[in-house]
């Protein structure tokens, strides 16, 4: 692989992650095909239309030596579909996997794909890592751990080098969904019930995210490679809230109600699960790939959040 520039598709270009990816492969010389779904009016987009099993991704592929796939059907809470497995296996995993043939055939060598933390478990009170037994539960992680396991196979069977990122929650400018609306309460002032929380959970920030995967599609021993990412240092709940608050210049009203409180009221309401992620440890050891690449992220959770802050500002 030529390091000095590469040609690299990235799926989901008009994305959270794909704004932003493509913007630091393009700071580092590296030529960007944006692969989407219809018209945007990105410079050299190619239009695949829906993605599932049978997308011709062959436009997009043309003398490219890496893709990046980040297009997926996210987690979508409170899921109302009669058969939501199904239909995360279409976009999650068989579309993922007729992209990986299709380049494998095309001459491409790197495929990185984003899978999800979730893979790994939805939490417990010791750090994931790698090496751990995959326990995915919900139909989501459950349909990238099967792509997971199918790009292993096409990688044994074509020489595709395939990389997999499983990234926990991220945040940055533009975020939306639960990180924004936390924003937006402690921006308002309103007092939490969060303040007795004693867990521990992994973020990741969005230029951090990038600078990983750039450094994926570029590291020859990121080859084969399995990697957990994080910005370094987990957080309890009522830290982040704080450090949410420092970055908008207001305190931080939290007020300590006894866990085994919140989780009957959240029993009682019907969001136990929401509860379960306000007060439940879900943290990785990130430093597989800072041995073997020798990467750190480049940015502290403190300049993410004020980055993140500022935007929202």
């Amino acid at each position: 692989m030529n390091l000095a520039k590469m040609k690299v598709a990235v799926t989901g270009a008009t994305g959270f992650v794909g704004q932003a990816l493509c913007s630091q492969l393009l700071a580092h010389d590296h030529a960007v095909v944006p692969v989407v779904r219809h018209a945007s009016g990105l410079a050299g987009e190619v239009i695949v239309g829906n993605i599932e099993g049978v997308t011709d991704w062959q436009p997009a592929l043309s003398g490219c030596e890496a893709i990046v796939h980040l297009a997926a059907r996210v987690h979508v809470m409170d899921d109302t579909a009669e058969d939501p497995l199904a239909l995360y296996r279409v976009t999650n995993t068989d579309a993922t996997l007729n992209l990986a043939r299709q380049a494998a055939q095309a001459g491409v060598k790197r495929f990185i794909f984003i899978s999800t933390i979730k893979v790994n478990g939805e939490g417990r009170d010791t750090p994931y890592r790698e090496t751990d037994a995959p326990a995915p539960e919900d139909a989501y992680a459950i349909s990238k751990w099967e792509a997971e396991q199918g790009l292993r196979q096409i990688a044994q069977e074509t020489g595709l080098e395939v990389v997999i990122l499983r990234p926990p929650l991220v945040y940055g400018p533009g975020v939306k969904a639960n990180f924004q609306r936390l924003i937006q309460i402690v921006n308002r002032g309103w007092p939490l019930p969060l303040g007795a929380i004693r867990n521990r959970r992994s973020l990741l920030y969005l230029e951090n995210f990038v600078d990983a995967i750039r450094l994926c599609v570029e590291h020859p021993a990121a080859a084969g490679q399995t990697f957990l990412l994080d910005d370094g240092k987990p957080v309890s709940t009522p830290e982040l809230i704080r450090a949410v608050a420092r970055a908008l210049g207001r305190p931080a009203h939290l007020l300590a109600v006894p866990v085994w409180m919140l989780e009957a009221a959240g029993t009682l309401l019907g969001k136990r699960a929401a509860v379960a992620r306000l007060t439940g440890s879900l943290f990785v050891d990130g430093s597989a790939i800072r041995s073997r690449l020798g990467w750190t992220p480049p940015y502290s959770m403190e300049e993410g959040m004020a980055a993140t802050v500022a935007s929202f500002k």
